[in-house]
């Protein structure tokens, strides 16, 4: 976490105990256009496969995690607290989960072509092939500050 989050998320918190899970992240290929999703409330929703964290060899996320969203700047623009956290397979995906992910026309047909081009580059770059039954970990948050 860079000096200006952590300053954040210590303000934030200010003389109350902080939570011990919290990390900082970008969302996706354009960070800015999905940190602003967030702030209005669109975006409450994100998933990555979870191959991804086999791989890296990172624990899965949990209700415990708060994440600090950056922009392209990796400037904090917000706090989110995960609420939910499921695996799925990529092909039973609800709708309703899609469009909580707030992107593009929010349709579930935008959803699963943007997923499927991403998923198909990232994991071809690790020698991976994309299924459509490949397992998802799909988080709902809720916007926890706004940084002023």
């Amino acid at each position: 976490m860079n000096k200006v989050s952590e300053e954040y998320w210590n303000d934030y918190w200010k003389n109350q105990e902080k939570p011990k899970s919290v990390s900082a992240l970008q969302f996706g290929d354009d960070p800015d256009t999905l940190a602003q999703l967030v702030v209005d409330g669109i975006k409450t929703a994100t998933c990555s496969g979870r191959v991804f964290y086999e791989i890296e060899n990172e624990p899965l996320p949990t209700t415990e995690d708060y994440s600090i969203i950056l922009n392209s700047e990796n400037e904090p623009v917000a706090i989110i607290k995960t609420v939910e956290v499921t695996i799925t397979p990529m092909n039973e995906v609800s709708e309703e989960f899609a469009i909580a992910e707030g992107e593009g026309d929010r349709t579930y047909q935008y959803w699963w072509d943007e997923h499927e081009k991403f998923f198909k580059k990232e994991l071809g770059a690790i020698g991976h092939e994309f299924s459509e039954g490949m397992l998802l970990v799909c988080e709902r948050f809720e916007l926890i500050d706004v940084r002023k």
